[in-house]
């Protein structure tokens, strides 16, 4: 088991402790918060040991699981680096692109493996239908969220639009050509409402709406590529594969068969991948205790982070102007 500890017992912070208290890859020894008040309240309330002393844990523990607010990530990514240690860190990976480089540059000198808390990456719905994705030339996807006080501190796209840039940038295996992007201050002082339209240079295009001041929540995407049609409900953990395949000769009176233009005739297919019910947060945890154990490559990189980031200032760039 890895000894294990954790910076930032906010909402999110309290979740990866109970997780990682329940694990069996992860021996928790503790955790740090600035605020005293809070760290003492949630020791005597869940019996997790807190450290007022971030070098005393630090000097206790094998990996590092920061989930502070974005401001300080780059802070403790710094302490953890200088120890030699490990780290998990939540997204956005930090506040600029110029601290992700370095985070990155610094890793890579002193052979330290890191991990981005891109959580979408492990949604089972996702996971279901991501060997079906190949080479998608349109994507349309939606996430919508019901207004919520927490976050608004920050962007919409740094918010809740960087988890789809994300899927996205994963998925698509091009560079990005141009973007145009627009968004609206509803609430808050920062966009709470915001469109990006992507191109990339093989010619696939993306367009991302994503909003946290809607009626109802939704996260879905649609890919559209050759012959398929692929639905991920991110939400409801639900998806839907639509295929065309040539029609056989003799189709039964149950198969669903289309004749273009052209006289060519094609049967339609429907599948629903088996989607295996997961807790995302744990698996991800999970997973970047088994690239340090087993020395293996991690599922979300900090390059893969900072690859968001990027997409994501640029659109908060262009709302901007």
């Amino acid at each position: 088991m890895i000894k294990v500890g954790l910076v930032g017992a906010g909402h999110l912070g309290k979740i990866h402790l109970r997780l990682l208290q329940q694990s069996e890859k992860y021996n928790l020894i503790g955790f740090h918060d600035s605020d005293r008040e809070n760290g003492k309240h949630i020791e005597a309330e869940f019996g997790y040991k807190y450290f007022e002393d971030l070098e005393a844990l630090l000097s206790e523990i094998e990996m590092l699981d920061i989930v502070t607010p974005t401001l300080y990530h780059y802070d403790y990514a710094q302490k953890a680096i200088d120890r030699g240690l490990p780290f998990f860190i939540e997204k956005p990976i930090t506040q600029t692109l110029e601290q992700a480089e370095s985070i990155i540059r610094q890793c890579k000198e002193k052979n330290i493996k890191a991990q981005v808390g891109h959580v979408e990456r492990y949604n089972p719905a996702f996971l279901a239908t991501k060997p079906y994705i190949k080479e998608p030339m349109f994507i349309e996807i939606h996430r919508l969220a019901e207004f919520n006080p927490r976050g608004t501190d920050v962007s919409v796209v740094l918010d809740l639009m960087i988890h789809d840039l994300d899927i996205l940038l994963s998925l698509v295996k091009s560079e990005i050509k141009e973007i145009h992007a627009s968004g609206v201050c509803v609430v808050s002082k920062t966009p709470d409402i915001a469109n990006a339209r992507i191109s990339f240079e093989n010619g696939c295009v993306a367009n991302l709406t994503t909003s946290r001041i809607s009626m109802k929540a939704m996260r879905k995407s649609r890919f559209f590529q050759k012959d398929a049609y692929i639905s991920v409900d991110f939400l409801e953990k639900k998806a839907e594969v639509i295929r065309m395949q040539t029609a056989p000769e003799h189709p039964s009176e149950f198969d669903m068969i289309i004749e273009n233009a052209e006289g060519e005739r094609n049967q339609i297919l429907f599948e629903y991948p088996n989607i295996q019910p997961n807790n995302a947060i744990l698996d991800e945890l999970e997973s970047f205790a088994e690239s340090i154990t087993e020395n293996k490559a991690v599922e979300v990189s900090l390059e893969d982070g900072t690859h968001a980031l990027k997409a994501a200032l640029k659109i908060m760039e262009l709302i901007a102007k």
